[in-house]
């Protein structure tokens, strides 16, 4: 018995001698992020970092001197109306393109998720615009909008209707970048959304029906519950890249007119290489980071919440 109970003894010092050696192995893992931690930190955080330096500066973006002001630029920025314009049209832009980007992908994702003829070709031409390059795509719809020789006046004028401004005035032009934002991207939330359909189990439909369940109760009570992991990415990449809105806005409008349609990246830009008020421009950009990362983040930890498991 002695012998038994030492054998047992030994058994159990060798299996916790070895599981005290597996972290060692599992720790030399983390080797595998430096490579990662190197790219993101010279590309993202150092850059960032120097963003912030020099917000506290003067420099204008070319002089190899410059004096730190202290707090002045952001006590500037502040106080400019300038900087509540491109704000409130930046959130336009990302919110607004959020939602109707989720509203008609998830439609898009519905229909096309049926078993109807020549959907694969649908599909198709629905995800087409994420694949042309955004400024490419803001110069086509431009010479549709174009005050001159653009497609929808020549239409209007066809139909005995007066030409518009349409990119010249500030209460339409903002909602066609929404427009054009929207139309092109949609293919992305269409495709996400497919994937989270196509993931759920037919069994609930079939238990749902008899149950005697309508197509909206199954869609409220199934569909969406379930296709909530679906949302919560859509929501964070389209909220992201409406925020940082660029290419569509210098494409069709400039930011113009005046300041009316800029968003915060187009309004860094302007006050960079226009302005060379490289210093103020910083700060505008460290406010644009930290309204993405409040607001993606919100929403993140909101739509996370949702989640059900299957």
């Amino acid at each position: 018995m002695i012998g038994v109970e030492t054998r047992k003894e030994t058994m159990v010092r060798s299996s916790s001698s070895k599981k005290q050696k597996k972290p060692k192995k599992e720790s030399s893992l983390w080797w595998m992020y430096l490579p990662a931690l190197a790219v993101v930190s010279f590309f993202i955080l150092y850059p960032f970092i120097s963003g912030i330096k020099i917000s506290f500066t003067n420099w204008n973006g070319f002089s190899q001197t410059y004096d730190y002001i202290g707090f002045n630029q952001y006590k500037r920025m502040f106080s400019d109306p300038d900087t509540w314009l491109v704000v409130k049209n930046t959130l336009l832009y990302g919110l607004g393109s959020t939602l109707f980007q989720n509203v008609i992908g998830l439609m898009y994702a519905l229909l096309l998720n049926q078993s109807i003829r020549m959907r694969s070709f649908a599909r198709t031409i629905v995800y087409l615009p994420v694949i042309i390059s955004p400024l490419i795509m803001g110069y086509i719809w431009y010479f549709f909008f174009a005050f001159q020789g653009g497609a929808l006046n020549d239409i209007l004028i066809l139909l005995g209707i007066d030409k518009i401004n349409a990119l010249g005035d500030p209460s339409i032009n903002t909602w066609l970048i929404v427009f054009v934002n929207t139309f092109q991207f949609v293919g992305i939330a269409m495709i996400i959304y497919l994937a989270g359909l196509q993931s759920i189990s037919k069994d609930f439909y079939e238990a749902a029906e008899i149950d005697g369940a309508s197509a909206f109760q199954q869609f409220r009570t199934i569909t969406l519950p379930l296709l909530m992991p679906s949302i919560t990415i859509n929501m964070v990449i389209n909220i992201i890249g409406g925020l940082k809105l660029f290419d569509v806005i210098i494409a069709l409008t400039g930011g113009g007119p005046g300041y009316a349609s800029q968003s915060m990246s187009t309004f860094m830009y302007d006050l960079y290489f226009n302005r060379q008020d490289a210093g103020y421009a910083a700060t505008q950009g460290i406010l644009m980071a930290f309204i993405i990362l409040i607001i993606s983040l919100a929403a993140l930890v909101f739509f996370k919440r949702k989640e059900v498991e299957a």
